[in-house]
């Protein structure tokens, strides 16, 4: 008799491990060499999302009381891997008989930190009233029958418990297949196109040397307001020396590599790339300075992987989701902490991957109504913020700078007209540009149009006041044009605001000459 009711209740253990498995979607976390303790979760489960289930015929309630809080401290060791928040377990021994003694304490729950330990007693004794409270409990029918004395078998037991077995080794690998969609292949393309990029800049002028990075299509706001549009993508694949170079390959070999397997090929592409673009975007409106590199790129990377946390919010937090959020605040807190990182960047680039992976979506999984609502609403801020971009122009007096080293390089080579119309349209964006009109000024006088380039200098001054070499030429010029006073009065200002440049002093004295 003693033997028929244990494997009744063997019975009943398991057929509710499978019919929880089956049926609701729970997965086994944890169990015991012995199988006979058993921890479940469901990921989507929000009233009991860890149950505990335990086959032990109870015969004294101190042996009880000593589980219970042995499984406290379990279930906050779980909550503390996979949770974080407070979690609810429900703790359900399989017994056939309740403690001989007194247990009304087990209907008080159980608290260690933030979790809350339920305990039921499913005692076999009382079978039909006891399973009916259980379904109550967990607002879900079992649909299990105790069977009578002698009908079940050793071998229809093992008989459950493999099929129980096998369908959390199912939701298992489904789980594997999440991080199984493609292996790694442009993570590593992309990771040799930026260190090519790297060594050809290194060799055609050095990747800290601003022309070389406007060259090679740095994010640079004059040019890519001047229709520049291709310098919103080069820049992910440019880097501002080894360091910078370093940090952002080693970044996407863990990182891309990772999002690369869960989203595969494709979709990682087109959600890296649109992270770059969003990220070049950003500093777009925020910044004026040149800038370049794959962490916008990158923390797009990031962006996919939350918005993977959103989809999978158990599996994400139990595989790698503290470490994801942690490497963003660290990446951002960084950013924030040094003047030269471009924050606004890595801020484009993660909300723009977190967007780009909504309308791509996981592999195998449709959600077209979740799908539009992200494309719409990419789109639409897409387009919003190119539209405020171009029509609210950062200017900088670096940048003013830059755009002369450029108009230079360009009028060594000879193209003295691509030089003028680059300024010339600089000076048309931006309100402010003395370097922009002094040296356009300089390329009029060596041309022989002394008009044009007084023209020139006189508003490089008005903006520029403190600006002595404009003074200078200004100077120089009124001397062509035999304009001696007011020559020697330009002259005089670019020596008080420079006193120490010979050539100031040698003007005056030759205009004095004169």
């Amino acid at each position: 008799m003693g033997k028929a009711l244990g494997l009744n209740e063997d019975y009943l253990f398991w057929s509710m491990i499978k019919k929880l498995s089956a049926g609701y979607g729970y997965r086994i976390i944890t169990l015991t060499e012995n199988h006979q303790e058993i921890w479940l979760e469901n990921t989507h489960e929000k009233k009991h999302p860890v149950i505990r289930l335990m086959r032990h015929d109870l015969d004294w309630a101190s042996w009880l009381n000593r589980d219970i809080e042995r499984t406290s401290l379990n279930g906050e060791k779980i909550r503390q891997k996979l949770y974080k928040k407070p979690l609810e377990v429900l703790n359900i021994y399989v017994t056939s008989f309740a403690p001989v003694d007194d247990y009304e304490f087990t209907r008080k729950p159980t608290i260690n930190n933030k979790t809350t330990i339920h305990t039921f007693i499913l005692e076999t004794d009382a079978f039909n009233e006891r399973i009916e409270e259980l379904q109550q409990i967990l607002s879900k029918s079992l649909s299990i029958e105790l069977p009578g004395s002698g009908e079940v078998q050793a071998e229809e037991i093992d008989e459950i418990k493999q099929s129980a077995l096998a369908e959390s080794v199912k939701m298992a690998k489904q789980e594997q297949q999440l991080f199984q969609q493609g292996k790694p292949f442009f993570t590593y393309i992309l990771m040799a196109i930026q260190i090519a990029v790297f060594i050809i800049m290194e060799f055609s002028g050095g990747s800290t040397n601003t022309k070389t990075l406007i060259d090679f299509g740095a994010k640079y706001t004059p040019l890519m307001l001047q229709g520049e549009w291709w310098r919103f993508f080069a820049p992910m694949v440019i880097h501002i020396g080894f360091f910078h170079l370093a940090m952002n390959t080693l970044s996407l070999y863990f990182i891309g590599a990772e999002v690369e397997r869960i989203f595969g090929r494709t979709r990682f592409l087109l959600l890296y790339v649109f992270a770059g673009f969003a990220g070049v975007v950003a500093s777009f409106i925020m910044s004026p300075t040149v800038s370049a590199g794959a962490s916008g790129a990158v923390f797009g990377c990031f962006g996919a992987l939350l918005y993977f946390g959103l989809s999978h919010p158990k599996l994400f937090m139990r595989t790698m989701g503290m470490n994801v959020v942690v490497l963003i605040v660290i990446n951002l807190g960084y950013g924030f902490s040094v003047g030269n990182v471009d924050n606004a960047g890595h801020i484009g680039g993660l909300i723009g991957g977190f967007l780009a992976s909504g309308v791509l979506n996981l592999p195998k999984s449709k959600q077209l109504v979740k799908q539009l609502v992200f494309a719409v609403v990419t789109v639409g801020l897409t387009f919003f913020l190119l539209h405020y971009g171009f029509s609210q122009p950062k200017a900088s007096e670096s940048n003013d700078q830059i755009m002369t080293v450029v108009a230079a390089d360009y009028e060594e080579k000879g193209e003295i007209e691509k030089a003028k119309q680059m300024l010339s349209a600089y000076t048309e964006d931006f309100s402010e540009a003395p370097y922009s009109y002094f040296y356009l000024a300089t390329i009029e006088a060596k041309a022989g149009n002394l008009e044009q380039a007084e023209v020139y200098n006189v508003k490089a001054i008005e903006q520029k006041p403190d600006f002595p070499d404009a003074h200078y030429y200004l100077a120089v010029i009124y001397l062509e044009q035999n304009k001696l006073e007011l020559g020697l009065e330009q002259a005089e200002k670019a020596a008080e605001l420079n006193p120490e440049d010979k050539r100031y002093q040698e003007l005056i004295e030759k205009i004095k000459g004169l």
